[in-house]
């Protein structure tokens, strides 16, 4: 199959041999959006740039990424254009809320979100995220992609068989976009192809924790480390996703 543009994420990712492909096109993608937001190129000196990252915000984890990846200057900009707009969105919320009496029953309403509207307000900007939204609007093109060139793509297929599966959340991910992309005959084969893929991987991610375990007995100070020296951060990786043995990212001066 030819490869077009919008498929060379995805190759790239397959080709890379990852416990996950998708974890890899999250990271890479993460990547490309802090230095574009921070990086050489100043795009946080750009108004339209500044005009989404000042109404998304970013999330805590992001935050932090954004710290480590230095350029001091950036973020103070990002900063404080954001601050101005939190300061403006704090103000109304203040404004608009009056503490009134609180039934015995909502005090003891357990609920996934807060019955306080001031308790709301501060939950939204916590999860707003510029590179987390960004994601999320991409991700299911991705999706979609996987399974047109699963379907018509016989190399792409038999690379995706042979491979390390995928991190159990994007492996849930799969599954539920199958039910809307494959008619019942091809999800029943994909289903059970890619359960087995699955299974076969996390025994062998199993093993690999294992043996790392073994290593640490004084009788097997001389043995093969077999495939186990990176076991800890693949086998993370594959229950939860992301890397957790990645190296802090950090701006290319």
């Amino acid at each position: 199959m030819k490869e077009k543009l919008y498929m060379i994420p995805l190759n790239d990712a397959v080709n890379a041999n990852d416990e996950c492909p998708f974890c890899f096109i999250e990271r890479k993608l993460e990547q490309d959006l802090i230095d574009y937001v921070l990086g050489s190129g100043s795009s946080y000196m750009e108004s339209d740039t500044r005009e989404m990252t000042d109404k998304a915000g970013f999330c805590r984890d992001h935050f932090k990424k954004m710290f480590d990846y230095g350029n001091a200057l950036g973020n103070g900009w990002i900063l404080k254009t954001h601050y101005r707009r939190m300061i403006g969105e704090m103000k109304s919320q203040i404004k608009s809320y009056a503490p009134g009496k609180i039934s015995l029953r909502d005090k003891f309403m357990k609920t996934s979100e807060s019955a306080n509207p001031i308790g709301r307000w501060a939950d939204a900007t916590a999860q707003s995220c510029y590179i987390c939204n960004y994601f999320k609007d991409h991700y299911r093109g991705y999706l979609d992609t996987f399974f047109m060139m699963y379907q018509n793509d016989s190399e792409f297929r038999e690379k995706i068989l042979k491979g390390k599966g995928f991190c159990i959340p994007h492996f849930g991910d799969l599954v539920e976009t199958s039910d809307n992309c494959l008619g019942e005959q091809d999800r029943k084969e994909f289903y059970d192809a890619i359960s087995k893929l699955m299974l076969d991987n996390m025994e062998r991610l199993y093993e690999d924790v294992s043996w790392l375990i073994e290593k640490f007995d004084y009788r097997n100070k001389d043995a093969d480390w077999k495939n186990s020296r990176d076991a800890l951060q693949r086998g993370m990786q594959k229950l939860k996703g992301g890397y957790p043995g990645d190296p802090v990212y950090k701006m290319n001066k």
